[in-house]
């Protein structure tokens, strides 16, 4: 089997380059977009390597798997950021366990959260995940029901809410792209001036990360143009 680790500093560095070439071109500030490592079903040493090429936040949207790496890896400074469907009955590790949560999509997730968020912990960082392409399949808030949770949230004083997330549907259009990320965008600037206090727009993965940049991502979420094809389940 190949080596998971060959490149990955060479795959950062590209990648990184990708990321402040289309803030250049859409007249963003420079760094102001933070790379967010998908690491799911990519081995520790990917993830090791990817740390001595100077990353340090890394998304993982599996529960067990993830625990199973922090344990490996309690030795790095590192930023974990859970990006899968919380799970009622599975709130508890997820909120032990992680800095960020990105897809708290119903209250209830929510109120969970704040209440076992441990208090020997910095509060929870928190993204509402918003399913802006409707698509019956997949996790998110309709965008109507993001205001609600923001408040359910900001309530929670084991949490900080700090903004938005979405998965749109797939396209190979750049405008078509766009669409999605704009909406988040505006519903964004919709709560800010509803008085909450947001920084973060968590969107656009490996195939359309500079539509994401152009309409004002803050974070986007890369695993396949960093570490490769992932391991099958």
């Amino acid at each position: 089997m190949p080596d998971k680790t060959d490149g990955i500093d060479h795959q950062l560095t590209a990648l990184l380059n990708r990321i402040r070439a289309a803030e250049e071109r859409c007249g963003r500030a420079p760094d102001s977009v933070e790379l967010l490592a998908v690491s799911k079903r990519h081995p520790v040493a990917a993830i090791r390597a990817a740390y001595a090429a100077g990353q340090t936040a890394f998304g993982e949207n599996y529960l067990q798997e993830a625990v199973e790496k922090q344990d490996l890896l309690r030795d790095l400074p590192l930023t974990w950021h859970f990006i899968g469907a919380v799970q009622s009955n599975k709130t508890r590790d997820a909120a032990a366990r992680f800095d960020w949560i990105h897809t708290v999509d119903r209250p209830k997730i929510a109120r969970r959260l704040g209440e076992q968020r441990p208090e020997s912990l910095p509060p929870l960082n928190i993204c509402i995940q918003v399913n802006v392409s409707g698509e019956t399949q997949k996790a998110g808030c309709a965008p109507e029901e993001a205001g609600a949770i923001a408040n359910t949230v900001a309530e929670q004083p084991r949490l900080r809410l700090r903004g938005l997330m979405t998965i749109p549907a797939p396209s190979d259009d750049f405008a078509a792209q766009r669409q999605p990320f704009a909406r988040l965008r505006e519903l964004f600037d919709e709560l800010v001036a509803a008085g909450h206090s947001l920084d973060t727009l968590s969107m656009g993965m490996t195939a359309d990360l500079e539509a994401a940049v152009a309409e004002g991502a803050t974070v986007v979420r890369i695993g396949t143009a960093l570490f490769g094809p992932r391991n099958p389940a």
